[in-house]
């Protein structure tokens, strides 16, 4: 593994955008002019079941594996799958979380309870940002707006990047969104 290989892990439930927030940070990685591998673990993503992507760029990537503790960043599209991709944060790694909950079906029926949240994370309150840029449906790329202070690609670049992948008729939105994302400040 290059010593400048960067590993971001992004995890949610199917249907938040987790795969389109990866896509745009490949591309983005790409446009920079790193090598780029990607890795999808899709659950029952029509189904609201757990989607985990690897993002790993830098100027030879071997592996699109992330293991245990070796994730630079992850971005977290709700607390519960936070909580349980806990572990792939390495030390001294960051953790950016939308700070909302998805309830599983066992902890909304009573017979689970949700685990406890502190973990040093960065919370967004991403889902209101997004509302603030047009959509709920954008949080996905407030999110990335918020990553994107921690990887240093140039705004120029995020915002080619988002204008080829993003319909037309939502690009204005998610522009917006990924701005409020990358202004966010948790103070």
């Amino acid at each position: 593994m290059s010593s400048n290989t960067k590993t971001v892990l992004l995890c949610g439930v199917g249907g938040q955008g987790t795969i389109l927030a990866a896509d745009l940070l490949a591309r983005a990685a790409e446009e920079s002019g790193l090598d780029v591998k990607v890795s999808e673990i899709h659950g029952m993503a029509q189904r609201g079941g757990a989607v985990t992507t690897v993002v790993r760029f830098g100027d030879k990537v071997q592996s699109m594996i992330a293991d245990l503790g070796s994730a630079d960043c992850v971005v977290s599209f709700e607390t519960t799958e936070a909580l349980r991709n806990l572990p792939y944060v390495k030390e001294g790694g960051s953790l950016f979380v939308n700070d909302e909950s998805i309830k599983p079906l066992p902890v909304a029926t009573g017979r689970a309870s949700m685990p406890e949240r502190d973990a040093g994370a960065m919370l967004i309150p991403a889902t209101e940002l997004a509302r603030k840029a047009g959509t709920t449906k954008a949080a996905n790329v407030v999110l990335l707006g918020a990553l994107s202070r921690a990887l240093g690609f140039p705004t120029d670049v995020w915002n080619r990047v988002i204008a080829a992948r993003v319909p037309e008729k939502y690009l204005d939105v998610n522009l917006e969104a990924f701005k409020l994302g990358a202004s966010f400040s948790a103070e």
